[in-house]
């Protein structure tokens, strides 16, 4: 399995996901943790989009919402990728959709099959975690039943043992919900990754490097 898990896109290590992926190449990016904002969502895409060709990387949209109830041809299609770049939002709305189309599913035994390597960043990298309770913080659940017309989920999909708490002493936290919640999962003995916008965690196999 090779995940590249991280706060604000490459963090300071983007030689990594280049040592995971190999050549450069075709992208499929998610950007379905932005699906509230539907004035913001362009944007948000196109902002992604630019770091990545910087990189050489040749970056496609895959909306999840495509797939709705399509998990088969889902499946399919993520074949096709090398790399998935999931990008940060919402997380309860990203796990939403990821349940709706049935990505949930498919992404891990594409993992397990070592298909694909798997980026994600802020939203995209919490939902890999075991559990979300504590991120409402910052993302409101709220959003998720007009959205995707479903409850919120509060489990992640698991495959990393650790919680991850994005932003830490970041200006795209101004709040300091990062730090709040390094103390609350603290307090309560919950492992987990603290991450700086610098910061990654990434796996190349079995066991996860905490980069700094």
């Amino acid at each position: 399995m090779r995940l590249f898990l991280a706060s604000y896109r490459f963090g300071a290590h983007a030689d990594r996901l280049a040592e995971l992926v190999g050549t450069p190449g075709r992208v499929a990016v998610i950007p379905n943790a932005c699906d509230a904002w539907p004035d913001y969502w362009e944007s948000a895409v196109t902002s992604d989009l630019v770091p990545l060709r910087r990189h050489g990387y040749s970056p496609e949209i895959l909306d999840l919402r495509d797939f709705i109830t399509r998990p088969t041809e889902l499946e399919r299609t993520l074949r096709e990728y090398p790399l998935l770049w999931v990008r940060g939002g919402n997380t309860f709305v990203l796990r939403a959709q990821f349940a709706r189309s049935g990505a949930d599913l498919v992404l891990p035994r594409l993992l397990a099959e070592d298909a694909l390597v798997y980026s994600g960043y802020s939203a995209g990298a919490c939902l890999l975690t075991p559990d979300l309770h504590g991120l409402e913080s910052s993302d409101d659940p709220a959003e998720v039943r007009p959205t995707c017309g479903i409850e919120p989920l509060w489990d992640g999909l698991g495959l990393v043992d650790h919680r991850i708490v994005p932003h830490v002493d970041s200006a795209l936290d101004p709040d300091d919900f990062g730090n709040r919640l390094v103390a609350q999962y603290t307090a309560a003995g919950l492992p987990h990754w603290a991450l700086t916008d610098d910061g990654v965690v990434v796996v190349d196999g079995d066991s996860p490097e905490l980069l700094a």
